[in-house]
């Protein structure tokens, strides 16, 4: 075993997974140096002697790639090369036992809603002050957490077991945090939660997502307000006027929808139906034109037949979504369709997922082939290799389409607005040229 020297602490957080788990380590790195500790997040010049992992626990690829993480970081821990492993988030909430036995390397194991128990072992204290305070990993753009846990019923999924019941934010709170993110540079706010959409009931009584925007559009320095994961059940149909009125609030939503199918979504308990969510879907595009709609879809669920799948690919036909994303089902523990047969062999979940996202990036290639000629207000996310890269109002940072302008011929800073030409386009890709 090697001999370390003895030298002041440093912690290196880990992240996997949502960007609610990137809120929640950019919390927890707020509360570190709050308390003095040297912290950083997912350094690349590693000289950390401890490391923390927010791991996640939503589907097998999820929970297999932070099993890897950790078991990587525990050789390290039993070589002597840290000091310390410490492991938190979703897969420790839900599997705390079990890998206890498995991993004995790792120091001590926490949950969802374990930072001040986890910041004890650094004798740290949870500063209440600083409720509301983040340290951000971006510096004009950030996601903003407005509520946790969920209360929907969904068959397939296991957030309930990891994130506990919905509990909102207040919107005085959420206002105090934006306040301090715009101080700090940010310009864009991505609003997410496990259910966006349930906002309020808990607190206010009612649905109170329309109002939380307006609220937080007066925020000054706040350019563009981006909603995620909105469910379709329920829907608030106030939250589309003030898409439609305000110009701080991207034309922009992603709304999980799941399946096409009537029968499926009655097995995934969605309480919906193919036709009450096609009606949605026009009401939404009727009252906020030229939105961009995007969706994630879940390809293998227990009991899904050809006819299925071929009624959701005529759905996502139809429908003409803006962006998507598909997930192949994973067989949860503890969750309602776990107790089905895991009947669609997995070569099939994936044939079925890849003819969807085949037909979407033929839509997506139309609606890209449209938009040249046009100009955007685009928000420059950074440069890579010859060239920036950027972002319109209806794309999302990582999951959507981007702006490539090139670097060669134009200057331009990173965080900056650009009206924006675009010239040509790809599949998933804008290339643009800057205008006065």
């Amino acid at each position: 075993m090697k001999v370390r020297s003895r030298k002041k602490d440093k912690v290196n957080i880990v992240t996997l997974g949502c960007a609610k788990n990137l809120v929640d380590s950019e919390v927890m790195l707020t509360q570190l140096r709050g308390n003095d500790i040297d912290a950083v997040h997912e350094s690349k010049k590693d000289t950390s002697n401890i490391i923390v992992i927010n791991t996640c626990g939503f589907i097998d690829t999820a929970k297999q790639e932070s099993i890897d993480t950790i078991l990587r970081y525990a050789d390290a821990r039993a070589n002597g090369d840290i000091d310390k492993l410490y492991v938190t988030g979703c897969l420790s909430e839900r599997y705390r036992d079990d890998l206890q036995k498995e991993i004995p390397e790792v120091d001590a194991f926490f949950g969802t809603r374990e930072l001040p128990q986890l910041l004890k072992k650094f004798n740290a204290d949870y500063k209440h002050e600083l409720i509301g305070e983040r340290i951000t990993t971006s510096n004009h753009f950030a996601y903003l957490k407005i509520s946790e846990g969920c209360d929907r019923p969904c068959s397939f999924c296991a957030i309930p077991l990891m994130r506990g019941k919905h509990i909102s934010t207040p919107i005085e709170q959420l206002v105090t945090e934006a306040k301090g993110l715009a101080s700090k540079g940010v310009k864009e706010l991505l609003l997410i939660a496990q259910d966006s959409t349930y906002y309020g009931l808990d607190i206010y009584k009612k649905r109170n997502l329309a109002e939380l925007m307006e609220t937080l559009s007066k925020v000054e320095g706040i350019d563009w307000i981006r909603l995620h994961y909105a469910f379709p059940t329920g829907f608030p149909m106030d939250v589309l006027d003030v898409m439609a009125s305000n110009e701080k609030v991207c034309k922009y939503i992603d709304i999980p929808l799941q399946h096409g199918s009537t029968r499926m979504l009655e097995l995934m308990r969605r309480g919906t139906s193919r036709e009450k969510t096609d009606k949605l879907l026009d009401q939404i595009r009727n009252r906020v034109p030229d939105i961009a709609i995007r969706t994630t879809l879940i390809t293998g669920h227990p009991g899904e037949t050809e006819k299925d799948f071929y009624e959701m690919a005529d759905f996502v036909q139809k429908q003409r979504f803006d962006r998507l994303g598909v997930f192949t089902y994973s067989h949860e523990e503890n969750t309602h369709s776990f107790s089905m047969a895991d009947d669609v062999p997995e070569e099939v979940k994936q044939e079925r997922a890849d003819t969807i996202m085949e037909i979407q990036a033929g839509i997506s290639a139309e609606l890209n082939q449209n938009k040249i000629g046009k100009e955007f207000k685009v928000l420059i996310d950074r440069k890579e290799g010859q060239n920036f890269v950027g972002r319109t109002e209806f794309d999302s940072p990582e999951v959507d389409n981007e702006v490539l302008i090139n670097a060669r011929d134009h200057y331009l800073r990173v965080g900056d607005f650009v009206n924006t030409k675009i010239v040509d386009a790809s599949e998933f890709d804008l290339i643009g040229i800057p205008i006065s």
